[in-house]
């Protein structure tokens, strides 16, 4: 929208602020040598002023002007601001503006440009990228726009309040990637409309054995009444209950690569999720930190997915660690059936990760556990860099102790018969898919 013009103040600018320093000693030498001379130095700080008064004036007014920005964007992704403004004469000189916004989107909440001039419609414009580093709703509140007269010495400002709202959604980028497409091309399950024998848990029919097929298949009972070897073909397994489950609790929240660990885990389960839903399973979200926050009824096809991202939009970030056993024991309260948890977390130290063993324990009882963790690779940058010194000896030792330490639980939840996933952020997301894949292709979740 345009905006309104407000009373324009009038600003000297830096090249006045400097030839005001410059007189300053100026008049000091005339005050020494010539006393009598005195009024030399007001009429000149008069005449000074007089011109960056006339300056600004010359200067000009602002017919109207606009800041432009998207309704929603997407976490990590670049997002355009663009500023738009139109003058009363033909060439306004050196136009800039300011904008002021939530520190969410970075660059410390405020952005300077340079508005440049389009010849063909006289309307000067200029944009900066932002990038927000945390889901939820950003406000742009204010901006500047100043442009100065001929002489460069007065210059003109305008201020208004914005109070735009950009949305901030989880980061859907794989969905869309080609790398996902072609995990969707080679999966059979669920693209096709009809049944597909030969994998899964439900009878379907006998066949007769051929060589290549898998020998586990073959039904004896039938083979010996036949005389003849006859393979077991059942229906591809379907309709499984996917919860992927996100830790938000204060580890969660540390930043891997200039964006929070949660929001890598969203992006890696809807990317997931997404995936599933074209295979025929039902998911659901859930999210928990001191007390659960998200639990989402299960969706069951992929028209249903942007719940599932206006959900992953609301998981809350908290500064507080997470109550696993109060969360967990909700979660193993409202599954009805088997079903598929992946849980997004992360831990610090074997202490911290105790807790969570041991409520991951009893859900491992009842339902099949995925635990996904982002390798913390500054860690693994401390433990290979030299040792040139006594600090970073010791920031080494640490290093790899804490690596030993991680490594340890983690082998302690594979022990338990949990499926873990450990990679790099940028990794996570298809890992896990080639983990959901050969989970449901060996038939263990129903």
């Amino acid at each position: 929208m345009a905006l309104p013009r407000p009373n324009l103040p009038l600003v000297p600018t830096e090249r006045a602020a400097w030839l005001i320093a410059a007189f300053a000693p100026v008049a000091i030498v005339i005050a020494a040598l010539a006393p009598q001379m005195w009024v030399a130095a007001p009429a000149a700080a008069i005449v000074l002023i007089a011109l960056i008064i006339l300056d600004a004036l010359l200067a000009g007014t602002c017919r109207e002007w606009i800041v432009q920005l998207p309704a929603d964007t997407e976490v990590g992704q670049a997002t355009p601001i663009e500023v738009f403004a139109r003058f009363n004469r033909q060439a306004a000189f050196g136009p800039e503006a300011a904008v002021e916004f939530d520190p969410r989107l970075g660059q410390s909440g405020r952005a300077n440009l340079t508005l440049l001039k389009d010849e063909d419609t006289d309307t000067y414009s200029g944009a900066f990228d932002v990038f927000p580093t945390r889901r939820g709703t950003a406000t742009i509140s204010r901006a500047w726009l100043r442009w100065t007269g001929p002489l460069g010495l007065g210059a003109r400002q305008t201020i208004q309040s914005l109070d735009k709202e950009l949305r901030i959604w989880p980061d859907l980028s794989p969905v869309r990637s080609r790398e996902l497409q072609t995990f969707l091309r080679n999966s059979q399950n669920g693209l096709i409309a009809r049944r597909i024998r030969g994998e899964g848990t439900q009878f379907e029919a006998l066949s007769e054995y051929e060589a290549g097929m898998d020998r586990r298949r073959i039904d004896w009972k039938a083979s010996a009444r036949h005389n003849h070897l006859y393979a077991r073909e059942n229906e591809s397994e379907r309709n499984n209950q996917i919860v992927f489950a996100f830790d938000c609790g204060q580890a969660m929240c540390e930043p891997v690569d200039g964006m929070p660990r949660i929001d890598r885990a969203v992006s890696a389960a809807l990317t997931c999720a997404y995936v599933a839903l074209k295979g025929g399973d039902k998911v659901s979200l859930f999210g928990f930190a001191q007390r659960p926050q998200v639990l989402t009824p299960f969706a069951s096809n992929s028209r249903s997915f942007h719940r599932l991202q206006s959900a992953a939009a609301a998981l809350d970030y908290e500064a507080s660690e997470p109550n696993f056993t109060l969360a967990l024991a909700t979660l193993t309260a409202k599954l009805q059936r088997r079903s598929m948890v992946v849980l997004f977390s992360d831990f610090t130290d074997p202490t911290a990760a105790e807790m969570m063993i041991e409520s991951i324990g009893r859900l491992v009882e009842k339902h099949l556990v995925l635990f996904v963790t982002i390798a913390d690779s500054e860690l693994e940058t401390f433990v290979s860099e030299e040792p040139g010194d006594i600090a970073t000896l010791a920031r080494s030792v640490t290093a790899d102790t804490l690596a030993t330490q991680r490594a340890v639980v983690l082998q302690r939840l594979r022990r338990m018969g949990v499926n873990v996933v450990e990679a790099p952020w940028d990794q996570i997301g298809y890992q896990l898919i080639d983990r959901y894949f050969a989970i449901k292709n060996s038939e263990a979740i129903g």
